[in-house]
């Protein structure tokens, strides 16, 4: 590890605000290799960090910061923010279990003044704190920080709109790591940002009367375009100005000499309403290890901080994700009606590799979720056959748009639901476990889950040619189970499952991947207890009420098993059951899903475990069913598949 005296000796945010101003670059280099070396331990989101180590350090150091509320939109560039706030020693705990979290949070210290995993929401929450602190009588200073990526939201614009018309004092950074700053014009931008915060011009004239007297004539081109842009600025020509923010800068967020004096002169300064800083900062900054990276670490796995080599995964099966994006080739191959939507993520989403196969016929329409949807839609009523590729945590932010503007039209909108179900290191902000609850509800909803990689391939190619209304195929992080990959998936017939093994007396119905677990747990109970029937779902709407009959009618017990929140398939599994009277004659049936509370970071196994989802919990939930029995053991049975 690379020793860093001065950072060493900065416990507290207390101890850094008596540091000279003189020595505030130097702690943020050390602070840039803290958060190098801490990542290189435990992975996590590196570049946005990187960015922001120096706005960070001047932060905190020229706010009061608790008492002044600091919120950092989307939470994954907050690292050297847990470094300064007192939470250094536990930093290699990152993303573990029982460890920090990869995410600002309320819960883990008063820092963290707003949880944070979703982009776009820290304009509205602090405006929310602004308005709340000054009902109380409380006079503080509300910063958010955001980025330009997030910018692209529908949210963030709207919480802007209701800022501009507040007396509210609200200050909002805005982080611009997307473009570079030519010197010249950066230095004057940063110098001109300085003198408006400072001086009470009351005019343009005023303000480049300045401007001319200090500078000789012959940077005069160079002050010029300076000068046009600060016209720009301040008479109301931006879009923040016409929101009705003082709109500063852009300033190098890199030179504390820029950064120090703005943030000063806006904290003192007595003028009510919004304020937005343009500060412009390099993703990735001092990243060690060259070469290139269209995300500038954007997130990495745990790395050799002195070699940069990546310690990635051993495995063999392909993951699901590419699987889905080897699927979706295939059927566009044969249908040039088929195009793909997604928001700001092609990569996470594998639609990255779609693009380059057919350039004009996938979308990213940026961190606009609700617009995907509903751009989707329209794509539909001309018939297109839309994909709208989407983490499931990142759907949610679209419902109202699935409700009105897919499914009560009845539009063939394709959903690819990624990282389905729990996903390990990014905790309960970006679990996927609530969108069958939530899509199981709307009527005329298809709703796929593939048990293994072949079986998605299958479900993007029924997608593909499923006109009658909208569907979804929905398929966890990580890599498939290692079965062979048709070229070409198969049309499944809409709402039935399968039989995968017959057997007398208790039956598993399985939804989605946790299939291989209840096959475990069978082979692990065939010995003492004979073979158990296992079904696969398929779908989670429509049911496959003839395979629930049938296992309902043969079997004296029924143990359903999902990796969803309650409320999902098992409750509509649960509710056919009570009403097609098949509860009235002694059926025995459990539920097996996530608990009903919010799921910690931890590997993705250990979250499966801890739900009792992985073949022990499932073997343990089937012996602990009423009348199972050594009794119950009879002649094994081969494994065969049904559909």
């Amino acid at each position: 590890m690379t020793a860093t005296p001065l950072l060493d000796s900065v416990a507290t945010v207390e101890e850094l605000r008596r540091l000279p101003e003189g020595e505030l670059q130097r702690l943020a280099a050390e602070l840039r290799m803290a958060t190098i070396d801490a990542v290189s331990k435990t992975g996590g989101h590196l570049g946005a960090g990187l960015g922001v180590v120096e706005l960070t350090v001047a932060l905190h150091y020229v706010f009061r910061t608790p008492e002044d509320r600091l919120i950092w939109d989307v939470g994954h560039q907050a690292y050297p923010h847990k470094i300064l706030t007192g939470r250094r020693d536990r930093i290699e705990t990152l993303r573990q279990k029982g460890g920090l979290s990869g995410f600002t949070k309320r819960s883990e210290s008063e820092f963290d003044p707003f949880g944070a995993g979703h982009s776009s929401t820290s304009i509205s929450a602090g405006l929310g704190m602004a308005v709340g602190s000054d009902l109380q009588g409380h006079r503080r200073n509300v910063i958010s920080v955001i980025g330009d990526g997030s910018m692209s939201a529908g949210m963030a614009f709207e919480g802007m709109n209701n800022a501009g018309a507040s007396d509210s004092r609200l200050i909002v950074i805005l982080n611009d790591n997307d473009m570079s700053i030519a010197q010249p014009v950066g230095a004057m931008s940063s110098y001109l940002s300085r003198l408006i915060t400072s001086e009470p011009f009351h005019s343009i004239r005023d303000l480049m009367r300045e401007v001319a007297s200090r500078f000789p004539a012959e940077i005069e081109r160079t002050a010029r375009r300076a000068r046009e842009a600060a016209r720009d600025l301040i008479s109301g020509n931006s879009v923040f100005s016409q929101l009705g923010f003082l709109h500063i800068g852009p300033i190098d967020g890199h030179d504390m000499s820029h950064l120090l004096p703005v943030l000063k002169n806006i904290r003192d300064g007595h003028a009510r309403g919004p304020v937005l800083v343009h500060v412009v900062t390099e993703k990735g900054k001092g990243h060690p290890f060259a070469g290139p990276s269209a995300e500038k670490y954007h997130a990495v796995p745990k790395f050799d901080v002195i070699t940069g080599t990546q310690q990635k995964s051993v495995g063999n099966a392909p993951s699901y994700t590419s699987v889905f994006a080897q699927g979706l080739m295939a059927a566009a191959e044969s249908d040039d009606r088929i195009v793909a939507i997604t928001a700001a993520m092609p990569s996470g989403t594998g639609l990255d590799k779609v693009k380059t196969r057919f350039p004009n016929r996938v979308f990213d329409v940026g961190i606009a979720e609700q617009h995907a949807v509903t751009f989707a839609a329209g794509l539909a009523t001309e018939g297109m056959r839309p994909f709208c590729a989407l983490y499931s945590t990142f759907l949610q932010r679209g419902y109202d748009q699935i409700v009105h503007d897919v499914a009560i039209q009845k539009l063939p909108v394709r959903f690819a639901i990624d990282r389905a179900g729990v996903v390990g290191n990014d905790g309960a902000t970006h679990a996927g476990v609530y969108d069958v609850a939530y899509l199981s509800c709307l009527p005329n909803m298809v709703i796929m889950c593939p048990s293994d990689e072949a079986e998605l391939m299958h479900m993007v190619a029924t997608a593909a040619v499923h006109d009658d209304g909208p569907s979804a195929v929905r398929y966890p992080r990580g890599e498939g189970v290692g079965v062979d990959l048709p070229d070409v998936g198969e049309i499944l017939p809409i709402g039935r499952g399968r039989i995968i093994r017959e057997g007398e007396g208790t039956a598993l119905l399985s939804l989605g991947t946790r299939l291989a677990d209840c096959l475990t747990a069978a082979d692990e109970l065939a010995p003492t207890h004979g073979d158990f029937t296992i079904a696969d779902a398929r779908f989670a709407k429509p049911l496959d009420t003839d395979l629930i009959d049938r296992l309902a009618t043969s079997h004296d017990r029924l143990l359903i098993v999902e990796e969803n929140s309650p409320g999902g398939f098992s409750a509509h599994v649960m509710q056919y059951l009570a009403n097609a009277g098949h509860l009235d004659s002694g059926l025995v049936v459990r539920c097996m899903s996530l608990p009903d509370r919010m799921i910690d970071h931890d590997s993705q196994a250990g979250q499966i475990a801890m739900a009792g989802l992985d073949a022990r919990g499932i073997a343990e939930a089937l012996l602990a069913m009423p009348g199972l029995a050594a009794a119950d053991a009879g002649p094994q049975k081969r494994d065969k598949a049904t559909t």
